[in-house]
């Protein structure tokens, strides 16, 4: 029945987020109407006459921001679905380990020093790139040697070192004699695909990619292990090194996807829990389905962010928030759903 409903549920899903991408792209200050930019594309791709004008806004300023969209909210929800099995907890987001607030600080640290600031957004990328993987580091480190990585301690090891980076977050933006400081590092907190263009996207794909490749040929083993790590062992399968492997994937993924977005809570938190009713809890469904489901939600959620308060636009995480929060108690009130189980 699992297969099954993935193959009905999966085409749909990529037709969904087609049709989602290309309506999405037309959102803006100012709205375009579908058919032109359906005739930019056609362009890029035949090389037929178009409209220099539309062209800009479309090619060079939308479609890489619903592209981005799009693959941060792939890569958070397949993040959120591995998280979950690594720890065996549904209430697990790719977050847990801290490395957003890693990702914080050393956002915060670039922003309130004005050191590299000629570099613009890529100095504010990569300063919380370092922050994030620091952050995860340091759980990897301080949960092996206490005694593993077994989920009770990556959980309370990610919890308390989230919140001593939070907390020097907090203490870089009080001593920060920039006004504006603060103001810059909440919207970034807060997530942003405003600055997306064609340069900043391959990275993410990339990774994106290498990660749910790498997750697919290991779905069997996820499966297991989400059955415990007990009966993982009893079919051969070499838990220890799973976790750690695990870890590391989900470290860099997420570390390079909160560098390009900022923080956008509840994608994969609720996602995978509506993929889970979709398609099952196997792997092999579950993150492909999770995948097209994320990109969906964030590429419809950017698109509201932008029309909502125009000219203006409000982080995207507060929108997630304000959608997930309902929509994961609403999951979680099926009398039918289970963590792992769809009966």
């Amino acid at each position: 029945m699992s297969r099954v409903r993935a193959s009905i549920v999966l085409p749909v899903l990529g037709v969904l987020l087609f049709c989602a991408m290309v309506i999405a792209t037309g959102f803006g200050a100012e709205n375009i109407p579908v058919r032109d930019v359906v005739e930019v594309l056609t362009h890029r791709l035949t090389g037929t006459r178009y409209d220099m004008g539309l062209d800009t806004i479309v090619w060079q300023l939308r479609v890489p921001r619903t592209v981005l969209a799009a693959i941060v909210g792939a890569g958070l929800a397949i993040a959120g679905a591995a998280m979950q099995t690594l720890v065996r907890n549904p209430l697990a987001d790719p977050y847990l380990l801290g490395v957003s607030s890693g990702a914080s600080t050393g956002a915060a640290a670039v922003i309130t020093s004005g050191v590299f600031a000629g570099a613009g957004l890529w100095a504010l990328s990569a300063g919380a790139l370092t922050g994030a993987l620091v952050a995860a580091a340091a759980v990897f480190v301080i949960a092996l040697a206490q005694g593993g990585l077994t989920p009770l301690r990556l959980v309370l090891t990610g919890t308390v070192l989230a919140s001593a980076f939070a907390a020097l977050s907090s203490y870089l933006i009080f001593r920060s004699s920039d006004p504006a400081a603060a103001q810059s590092v909440l919207f970034w907190l807060l997530g942003s695909l405003s600055g997306a263009d064609w340069t900043r996207i391959l990275l993410p794909t990339s990774v994106v990619g290498v990660a749910l490749a790498a997750l697919m040929l290991g779905a069997n083993w996820l499966d297991a292990l989400n059955m415990g790590a007990d009966t993982a062992a009893s079919v051969g399968i070499p838990v220890r090194e799973l976790r750690i492997a695990l870890f590391v994937l989900l470290a860099v993924l997420v570390g390079v996807l909160v560098a390009v977005s900022g923080c956008i809570g509840f994608v994969g938190l609720v996602v995978p829990h509506a993929a889970r009713l979709m398609v099952g809890p196997r792997h092999r469904a579950l993150l492909p389905a999770a995948a097209l489901c994320g990109a969906l939600f964030l590429v419809v959620a950017d698109a509201a962010t932008r029309v909502l308060v125009r000219p203006t636009e409000i982080p995207v995480g507060v929108l997630t928030g304000l959608i997930g929060a309902p929509a994961f108690l609403l999951l979680m009130g099926r009398r039918r759903y289970r963590f792992g189980a769809t009966a």
